[in-house]
Order: C-alpha cells, then sequence, then structure tokens
C-alpha cells in the first residue's frame, strides 16, 4: 500500500510540475507579444528557461525579434542561459531576424554572445541584404561573414538583395567584392533576380559592374592569339 501511495503523489506531483510549466509557457508566450519586460524578468526569476519553444518551434527571442518585442529580446539576450544559435524549425537563427529587421544594436549584442556569422546555408547576411540594412551588412562583413554564403540551392546575398533588398544595398555588396558572375542552382545571377524582379536600378548598378570587369580584364598582348 505504502508503494502505492508513493506512486500516487509522484504522478499527482508530475502532473502539477506539467501544469505549472505549461501555465508558465502561456505567460512567458503572452509577454512577448506584449513585449512585457517585467513579466518577463519575473518568469526568469523563478527559473523559467529563456530558450523556451512555442507549439511551431520557435524559440522566444526569435519570436520576439519577429514580432518587435525589442525590449523583451533585449532581456532575453541578456540572460546567462540563452542560447543565442537556437533556431526554429526552418533553420532560423535570432541573428538572421535581427538581420533581416535591422536591429543592429541587438545584432551586436548577438554576435557578442557567440551567435553565427557564417551559419551553413541560408546565412544572416542573406537577411541583412533582403531588408536592405547597410549597417547591418557592414556589420556582419566587419564580423569576417562571407559575402558569397550560397543559400541550400545556391542563391548569394547579391542576389537577394538585386530582388529585394534597395539599390544600396546592391551597391554596396558590389563595391565589397560580391561576385557578380555567380550562379545558384537555377543557373540564375544576379542579373537574372533583378531581371525578373523588374528592378530596373538594380539592372542598371550590375551593368555597369560588369562593365567596369570587362574594361579592367587585362587584355592579351597582340599577335598571342
Amino acid at each position: 500500500m505504502t508503494r502505492l501511495i508513493k506512486a500516487c503523489l509522484a504522478a499527482s506531483l508530475a502532473l502539477l510540475g506539467s501544469a505549472a510549466l505549461a501555465d508558465d509557457r502561456g505567460a512567458f508566450e503572452r509577454a512577448i507579444k506584449q513585449d512585457n519586460e517585467s513579466a518577463v524578468r519575473s518568469l526568469l526569476a523563478r527559473g523559467f528557461d529563456p530558450n523556451t519553444r512555442n507549439d511551431k518551434g520557435s524559440p522566444g527571442l526569435y519570436v520576439a525579434l519577429q514580432e518587435g518585442s525589442l525590449k523583451v529580446a533585449r532581456m532575453l539576450i541578456d540572460s546567462p542561459r540563452l542560447k543565442p544559435e537556437d533556431r526554429n524549425a526552418t533553420d532560423e537563427s535570432p541573428l538572421m531576424m535581427a538581420a533581416l529587421k535591422g536591429e543592429l544594436d541587438l545584432a551586436k549584442r548577438l554576435i557578442a554572445k557567440g551567435a553565427d556569422v557564417n551559419k551553413p546555408g541560408w546565412a544572416p547576411l542573406h537577411y541583412a541584404a533582403t531588408g536592405g540594412h547597410l549597417d547591418l551588412i557592414r556589420l556582419l562583413l566587419e564580423e569576417h561573414a562571407f559575402i558569397d554564403a550560397q543559400s541550400p540551392n545556391g542563391t548569394t546575398p547579391l542576389m537577394m538583395a538585386a530582388s529585394y533588398g534597395t539599390p544600396e544595398a546592391v551597391k554596396l555588396l558590389i563595391e565589397e567584392g560580391a561576385d557578380i558572375a555567380m550562379r545558384n542552382q537555377q543557373r540564375m545571377t544576379a542579373m537574372d533576380f533583378a531581371r525578373r524582379a523588374e528592378r530596373r536600378d538594380a539592372v542598371d548598378l550590375l551593368t555597369q559592374a560588369e562593365r567596369y570587369k570587362a574594361q579592367s580584364r587585362p587584355q592579351a598582348p597582340r599577335g598571342t592569339w
């Protein structure tokens, strides 16, 4: 009988613990959406895991950045227990979302905490280029981001800038040495991306870069062909 009582007691405690965890998780998700800094501080003080994911598999920091809940995002980044490279279900990192949103200060904090600038596959530089955020592009390049990083289908940051970013982002990447001739798995160059998106400004910049590259190419001496 004693064993049965102990087993029932253990099961009851486990259920209570699960219910409390579910309640805290719900409170955490609400606090993120409301950018409620004090609520998150209270949860963390009670030992709540700052890396807790929502039902879609996204960690709290990623969701906070996605929602624009910047007070909560700063608090989570400052938590000693944060895992800065925890990613969502589609392998996106918090640094990638900060880059897409143009959050320079938070991106700096994440990098200082060990976020991966050169994450394999889609990388933070792809996202900064997509958003056209020049300061983020410069920061990532200063932190040794590979300028011609290739996504799983071979798409580069320059291609993303040419299709979705700004002319200034295209110009900056070209000036920093992005390879305008690279092709993705569909054999598309940055010029192809710009034309498909009907981005006349990007087409003009890439045309100028192609002309400059052709003019700069060493000419073979006469009589050698």
